[in-house]
């Protein structure tokens, strides 16, 4: 975040979607202090950022860095020793203060996709980042949701222009997919372990659906109301039904309640989603029982 400018909108709304989708831990880069002359502007700018992380459930007392990135980059900028010492900080910072993730290297693979390539004489690549489990080359695996589900064979895998044995879950990594061709796959779609999941139509959801001030909606919804469910890497459009006797949803409740799909996504109970409405998040909610 920039010294100069303080907690801009958009360093809001990426604070409450840290908090929808999870983020354990955040710590604060106060970025271009070199142009803030002024150390109790700093100083207040820090005390605001502190409320914002507070506000939304984050640790105020995370490590605040005071940086400049121009500085440490430019050997001729004023105190440019001290603004490299203060990334090395920063870097200290995140070693000591975040936790480092543990992966699901034993469940079964499942990699959402994200792009689609075709590389001229070799066939379909799928990019993405596996989510769970590991996979060697010339392993089957489907392709699952959306369409109806496809088998494959992974013929080679590539992590960061390397050719690799296996991906494991945490990598960037792209599949080349043997016998698909452009056309049968698509962004939004899962490359899995055979028969590990399984696309539906139809679950129940528990929902929190976002305040006003929170960037959701200013007024109420009612059954079938016809929202976005982002799933991973797409949105597909669902009809709500809520249950008997509640007659509809305010922002800022927790709701629980059903929706249909347009299109069946691979799904799992526990699968978080984000509910949207003209690109905008109007709610965060996870799947707790499929129907269909």
């Amino acid at each position: 975040m920039a010294a100069t400018d303080g907690p801009m909108a958009q360093t809001r709304e990426h604070v409450l979607l840290a908090r929808q989708v999870g983020v354990p831990r955040i710590l604060v880069a106060l970025n271009k202090c070199d142009m803030v002359d002024d150390e109790e502007l700093i100083e207040l700018v820090e005390e605001e950022v502190r409320d914002l992380l507070d506000e939304n459930g984050f640790d105020r007392d995370c490590p605040v860095i005071h940086t400049s990135a121009y500085g440490a980059l430019h050997d001729d900028a004023p105190d440019h020793d001290k603004w490299v010492e203060s990334v090395k900080e920063l870097m200290k910072a995140v070693d000591e203060y975040i936790p480092t993730p543990t992966h699901d290297l034993d469940k079964p693979f499942l990699m959402p996709i994200e792009d689609v390539f075709t590389i001229s004489g070799r066939g379909t690549v799928v990019t993405g980042r596996v989510e769970r489990g590991k996979l060697p080359v010339n392993s089957n695996v489907e392709i699952v949701g959306i369409r109806p589900t496809q088998t494959t064979t992974v013929t080679s895998i590539e992590t960061f222009h390397k050719q690799m044995d296996e991906c494991e879950a945490g990598d960037n990594t792209g599949l080349l997919l043997r016998g698909i061709n452009r056309d049968q796959v698509e962004r939004g779609q899962v490359l899995a372990a055979p028969g590990s999941v399984t696309p539906h139509t139809k679950f129940e959801g528990e929902v929190y659906v976002l305040t006003k001030d929170e960037g959701g909606r200013h007024s109420p919804f009612f059954s079938n109301y016809r929202p976005q469910f982002y799933f991973r890497t797409t949105d597909v459009t669902g009809v709500i039904t809520l249950p008997e006797g509640v007659e509809m949803v305010q922002p800022g409740d927790h709701a629980t309640f059903g929706v249909e799909l347009i299109q069946p996504i691979a799904m799992e109970e526990g699968l978080t989603f984000a509910v949207r409405e003209g690109g905008h998040t109007v709610g965060s909610g996870r799947v707790t029982k499929i129907i269909e």
